[in-house]
C-alpha cells in the first residue's frame, strides 16, 4: 500500500515504582514524544503511568498533548484522549488536580491553626542566648553545650556563629 507508512512500537518499561518520574524509560517517552517519534501512548492503566498524584499526572499528560501525542488507557476506557470526550477528560482531570490543591491548602491551613506553636523556628529567650554564649566562650564544644542546654546544635549556630 504506498502512502501509508509501517506504524513504530516502542515498549517503555521500568522497573521502578511510577511514584516518581525519575525513571529512565519514562522520561525516554517523553523525549521521544517530543522528537514526534510517535503519536500515540497506549498505557495498560493510570496506576502503571504515574502514580505522582492527580497534578503531576495531568501535567505529564499536557505534556504529551502538547507534543501532539494522545494517550490512552488500555483498561480504562474513559482515559482515552484520542476519542469524543478528550476535553471533557481533560478537564475532568484539570478540576480534579484543582480540587487537590486546594483541599492539600486546606489542611496545612487547618493543621496550623489546630497547632499551638506558630510556623517557622522558635526563637531562643535572652536568657538562654546568654548561657549558650557563656559555655561558648569556656571552649565547650557545640556538641558538650548540646547536652547541657538541650539546644540543637543547628539553633546555636544561628545565635553564635556570624
Amino acid at each position: 500500500m504506498s502512502g501509508w507508512a509501517t506504524p513504530s512500537i516502542k515498549e517503555y518499561c521500568d522497573q521502578e515504582s511510577g511514584g516518581s518520574a525519575e525513571r529512565p524509560e519514562f522520561q525516554q517517552l517523553f523525549t521521544d514524544a517530543h522528537q514526534q517519534r510517535f503519536d500515540v501512548v497506549l498505557f495498560w492503566s493510570l496506576a502503571r503511568f504515574s502514580r505522582e498524584g492527580v497534578t503531576e499526572t495531568l501535567n505529564h499528560f499536557q505534556k504529551l498533548n502538547a507534543a501532539g501525542v494522545q494517550s490512552k488507557s488500555f483498561t480504562e476506557q474513559y482515559l482515552d484522549s484520542t476519542g469524543l470526550f478528550r476535553e471533557a477528560i481533560i478537564g475532568f482531570l484539570a478540576a480534579i488536580a484543582k480540587q487537590e490543591r486546594v483541599r492539600f491548602s486546606e489542611r496545612i491551613k487547618a493543621g496550623q491553626a489546630r497547632s499551638s506553636k506558630k510556623p517557622g523556628r522558635p526563637t531562643l529567650a535572652d536568657d538562654v542566648v546568654a548561657e549558650l554564649r557563656r559555655l561558648r566562650g569556656e571552649g565547650l564544644s557545640f556538641k558538650k553545650i548540646q547536652i547541657a542546654t538541650g539546644v540543637p546544635v543547628a539553633t546555636m549556630h544561628r545565635y553564635l556563629v556570624e
